[in-house]
Order: C-alpha cells, then sequence, then structure tokens
C-alpha cells in the first residue's frame, strides 16, 4: 500500500520533500542526520504520566518482513515509512522504536518533534538462522543514543535452554542496561521463552514462560532503575504482572489473530498496574483490511479508557 498525500504533508519544522529528496540529501550530506537530531524538540516527560503507545519498525533488520500470509510486507521503505508517518499523525501516538537507519529516515522527513524515540539494539538474531539465539548488538549503542537524544534503547532477549546463544545474548542485555542506566536512559528489555521446533524458533506465550523470562530479565545489568518490559499480552496476564514492579508495555506480536480478540486483551491488559502502555508495529501497521489510521485509533483509544 502506498499513501502518495502523505508526501504532501509537513508534519516538521525542517522535513524534506519527498522520499527522492531524501535519499539525495543521505547522499550529498551525511551531516545533516547529526544536524536533525540537534535540532528535534524532545518530549518533556519521555516515561511516565498517562500509558504510551509507541510504534514499534524495527522487524526489517532481522530480516522479518512478513505479515500474516504476505511473506514481504514490510520490505518496501517508502511503505513502512509512509504508514509510520501516517500512524505518527493521529491523536495519542506518543513515539517509535526502530534501528538506526529507520529513525534517521523520521528525523530528516521531520516526524520525531515532540516523540519518544527509542533506538532498537540487537538485531543481529537474524529470522531462521542457526545463530538467531546469539542475538549480537548489531544497531543503536547506549553511547549513540545518548548522542542522538533519543530517550532510551530497546532489546531483544530471546531465552531458549537449549541454545548456547541465549548466554551471550544474556551477557549482552545485562551490560547494554548497565550503560543506559549509567546515561539515565531507559532500557525497554523484550523477554520471551523459546525453543525450536523443526528447525524455528517457537515463541512460548504460556504464563509460566511468560513469567519465567520476566523473572530472568528484569535482574539484567547492574541496576533495574531505568529498566521498563516490554512482554506480550497473554492470558492470565494478571498472573505474569506479579511476577514484576517494573514498568511494563505490552508488545503487539504476530497480528495473526481476529483483530477484536487481539483487542480485547489489550484492553484488559492495560487495567492492571504496572502495565504503561502499548509497543505495537505490524498489528497497527499492517492491519487486514489496511486501515493504518483506524487500527491506531482503536488502539489509542483502548489506552485513552484505561488511564481514565
Amino acid at each position: 500500500m502506498r499513501i502518495p498525500a502523505l508526501l504532501r504533508i509537513s508534519h516538521g519544522r525542517h522535513p524534506v520533500s519527498d522520499y527522492a529528496e531524501l535519499t539525495r540529501l543521505r547522499a550529498e550530506r551525511p551531516g545533516a542526520v547529526a544536524e536533525a537530531a540537534a535540532r528535534r524538540v524532545r518530549r518533556e516527560t519521555p516515561a511516565g504520566g498517562r500509558p504510551l503507545l509507541i510504534l514499534a519498525a524495527d522487524h526489517p533488520a532481522r530480516g522479518a518482513f512478513g505479515v500474516r500470509d504476505r511473506p514481504m510486507a514490510m520490505a518496501s521503505r517508502v511503505a513502512l515509512l509512509d504508514r509510520l508517518r501516517l500512524a505518527l499523525s493521529r491523536p495519542g501516538v506518543d513515539g517509535v522504536v526502530a534501528t538506526p537507519d529507520v529513525l534517521e529516515d523520521l528525523l530528516l522527513l521531520g516526524e520525531l518533534d515532540g516523540r519518544v524515540v527509542l533506538g532498537s539494539m540487537n538485531r543481529g538474531g537474524l529470522r531462521g538462522a542457526s545463530f538467531e539465539l546469539d542475538d549480537r548488538f548489531t544497531a543503536c549503542d547506549a553511547a549513540t543514543i545518548a548522542a542522538m537524544r533519543y530517550d532510551g534503547g530497546k532489546m531483544l532477549c530471546r531465552i531458549d535452554l537449549d541454545d548456547p546463544g541465549t548466554a551471550r545474548t544474556l551477557e549482552a542485555c545485562g551490560r547494554a542496561v548497565g550503560e543506559l542506566a549509567e546515561r539515565r536512559l531507559t532500557a525497554l528489555v523484550e523477554p520471551l521463552w523459546a525453543s525450536r521446533v523443526r528447525g524455528w524458533l517457537n515463541v512460548d506465550l504460556s504464563a509460566e514462560a511468560v513469567t519465567r523470562a520476566v523473572a530472568v530479565a528484569q535482574a539484567l545489568g547492574p541496576t533495574s532503575a531505568y529498566t521498563w518490559l516490554k512482554i506480550p499480552a497473554v492470558d492470565e496476564m494478571a498472573r505474569v504482572m506479579e511476577a514484576t514492579t517494573l514498568p511494563a508495555l505490552l508488545l503487539g506480536g504476530d497480528p495473526v489473530e481476529d483483530p477484536d480478540v487481539m483487542y480485547g486483551r489489550w484492553a484488559k491488559a492495560l487495567r492492571l498496574p504496572g502495565v504503561r502502555g502499548l509497543v505495537v508495529g505490524r498489528a497497527l501497521l499492517y492491519p487486514p483490511d489496511d486501515d493504518v489510521a483506524a487500527a491506531v485509533d482503536v488502539a489509542a483509544s483502548l489506552i485513552a479508557d484505561a488511564a481514565a
């Protein structure tokens, strides 16, 4: 899907006018990225206060393009940016988590003023790879997140007791939590209990497995003062949230179920103590009917209802 009208909308004080200009700017003036980051108007209170609605757009960096029956849905960068820009224009959207390339496109397009901006850090665990659980930190690092004036970093922490790559990922996540905390930046940790089924990584979404993952993740690093969790909204979510005192954001996950069922699960979980909002990617950016605005508006309404 393309949304050409978005190219004619100016959402910031210094956006480029179209994607051809964006490409030219990247080739001819690479320093424009740092200039845009320095000019960006930061949000006064990145976290806390009312619950948050954050868009997730870091899937392509792991070679994960698929949405439902569309294996290459996220392959077009222009289409992804179109959808992100439309979603960011809707009331109630607070920010975005993405890899440096996507965040810098949005910076140059003038889309990140007043937004919560989280840099995705470990994307080395490529989807389907034999080394998928050895999830190296190949994207944002804490020093650059601070230099770019972002608000924190997000890391994926999948745990498979049969895969030695898990140990290296746990160690790297713990180190990143500490490096972010030294700079008083939020560490958003996404822990998932996993195992391989016929060679493919399968995430266990039972309440017991999510609780184990939460217990491991919240202890990573030398301090948890700046740690937030990103966890799936599952059945018996109240049991899961009893395992932590840390703030948590609900992840959208793979949008394969009926949207109404998914929205109902979010609505219920958002009312639990400790749940501070949603981090959703494909479910909102690539909904079944391709109505991005409507999907985002539903998510924003759920957060507003929970905060009322």
